[in-house]
């Protein structure tokens, strides 16, 4: 699925950082120096970031019912 636009608890703008999140960690920044640049200082938000499971790819290998 696709990350929520906002933060569950909060409701800090967050969607706009996933891209970003997923670049820098690909190129095994720390995740201190991730939090940080991106500007994630609360607990939740970092939440929604690191529990966040992309399976739209995997949806899509299975037929559509009729």
């Amino acid at each position: 699925m696709i990350i929520p636009v906002r933060c569950f608890s909060c409701g800090k703008l967050i969607a706009d950082k996933y891209e970003r999140y997923i670049e820098l960690m690909g190129d095994n920044h720390p995740i201190e120096e991730i939090w940080k640049e991106l500007g994630i200082t609360r607990f939740c938000c970092k939440r929604m970031f690191t529990s966040h499971v992309e399976i739209v790819d995997d949806l899509l290998k299975f037929n559509r019912l009729q």
